[in-house]
């Protein structure tokens, strides 16, 4: 019984005694692995406190990103900085010789997206509302692709054809200026002279007339050198270019006023823009369809930008030095006409064939800033303010007026000599002809 009973107590203290053993053992792993884990050799990697899959990441695409180095918006920069610190948790070491315990989650992406979202509205390139200052009944308003319908004068004075007649909205209630026949009508295309006193009228009928807006009457008729309609003009100071399938260029001052004839197109020229060349500089084909929308750059007087129609949708940028192609861009649709803006580095454009909106882009970057959208068809035609602020466009037999660029910083006189239109244009209305609603 004793043996028995010593036997027992015998298993009894070596069963306890292992048992504490084996937790003395486990304390010691426990505090080792600690130790060993947040206070590894300086010169030492710890591999137990690295990421290998994310500093494979940043391995191989840092690299990437100097081998393909693109030029990026600000904005873009921001955003790809703030998703790599919510998505990586801070962690951009390679090699990890401290562990330290990581940084609590909660409340991190909110934070980041936060600034990301100040930092978007201080960005000069931030979405913008612009506003719909006026809308006008265009009644008769040809839509035609390849005709130029609309003009702003210096004056501040709108020009628009409506089928067989020319209006006027200025200072006072809108005014017919003059109708044509059916036998010369319709209207084809309308350029004020800079002086903003005169205007020019291309006809269907292959005439250009001058009128003087100041005494409402026809100054001449220029004749006898265009085939087709007059589809476009464009002034450079006392000389008139007008175009058909061929570019005659005019003196309004003499009789025989046809100074110089440039062939070269087999279509309809949509714009003959305003330069003293008197040969062909360059010939741009990388288009895939007809080109109507050309703009020169304010800012930077040896780049042009050219739109492409229904089955091209790109807005191209090019030297004329050079004769290169600097830059191009696919728009999603059918480019009408392109407007830079005179005091930031914006350039707008209208649409066809799909919303018939007009876009505002960011240039160099072209990333887009605003849409505008009320034109139910096809929004062909857009004119410019004289202070650049605000843009006429017109289509679906209406016409509408954006402050698209903003107000600029200008004199009191100024103000005082370009206020007119806007501040009688939002209450005149007129029984005959285009009113307001």
């Amino acid at each position: 019984m004793q043996e028995t009973v010593s036997a027992s107590s015998s298993s009894t203290w070596s069963s306890s005694g292992d048992t504490q053993y084996l937790h003395r053992l486990q304390d010691y792993t426990i505090q080792d692995h600690r130790r060993h884990r947040y206070y590894g050799d300086r010169f030492i990697p710890n591999r137990s406190s690295m990421d290998l899959e994310m500093a494979h990441y940043l391995l191989v695409e840092s690299g990437k990103g100097k081998e393909n180095k693109r030029v990026a918006s600000p904005w873009k920069e921001t955003y790809r900085k703030y998703l790599a610190e919510v998505m990586m948790m801070n962690r951009t070491r390679i090699l990890s010789f401290w562990s330290k315990p990581s940084e609590p989650t909660n409340g991190i992406f909110q934070e980041n997206f936060s600034d990301v979202l100040a930092n978007r509205v201080k960005s000069s390139m931030q979405r913008r509302y612009i506003r719909k200052t006026g809308t006008l009944d265009a009644p008769g308003l040809l839509d035609d692709y390849n005709l130029n319908l609309l003009d702003w004068s210096s004056r501040n004075i709108v020009a628009i054809a409506l089928e067989n007649t020319m209006y006027l909205w200025g200072n006072e209630s809108p005014l017919e200026l003059f109708s044509v026949n059916a036998e010369n009508g319709p209207l084809t295309s309308v350029s004020w002279a800079p002086d903003g006193k005169y205007i020019a009228v291309g006809l269907n009928s292959s005439v250009v007339e001058l009128w003087d807006t100041t005494a409402n009457k026809k100054l001449r008729t220029l004749q006898g050198g265009h085939r087709g309609r007059v589809g476009s003009l464009a002034w450079n100071d006392t000389f008139l270019r007008g175009a058909d399938s061929m570019i005659i260029n005019s003196d309004i001052r003499v009789r025989s006023h046809i100074v110089q004839t440039y062939r070269g197109h087999h279509q309809e020229v949509q714009w003959p823009l305003s330069n003293s060349a008197t040969q062909r500089l360059h010939r741009f084909n990388s288009h895939k369809a007809t080109v109507k929308a050309l703009a020169w750059c304010p800012f930077q007087h040896n780049m042009i930008a050219s739109g492409g129609g229904s089955e091209d949708h790109s807005i191209k940028f090019w030297n004329i030095n050079t004769g290169t192609c600097l830059n191009s861009f696919n728009t999603g649709s059918q480019v009408c006409s392109l407007l830079w803006s005179k005091n930031e580095r914006e350039l707008l454009s209208s649409h066809a064939l799909i919303e018939n909106q007009l876009i505002l882009w960011k240039y160099p970057s072209m990333d887009k800033i605003a849409e505008l959208k009320g034109h139910t068809s096809t929004g062909l035609f857009m004119a410019q303010s004289p202070d650049g602020c605000t843009v006429a466009s017109a289509g679906s037999e209406a016409l509408m007026l954006w402050n698209v660029f903003g107000t600029p910083e200008i004199t009191k006189q100024a103000k005082k000599e370009h206020a007119g239109l806007f501040s009688n244009l939002i209450n005149m209305a007129c029984d005959t002809g285009p009113t307001l609603y």
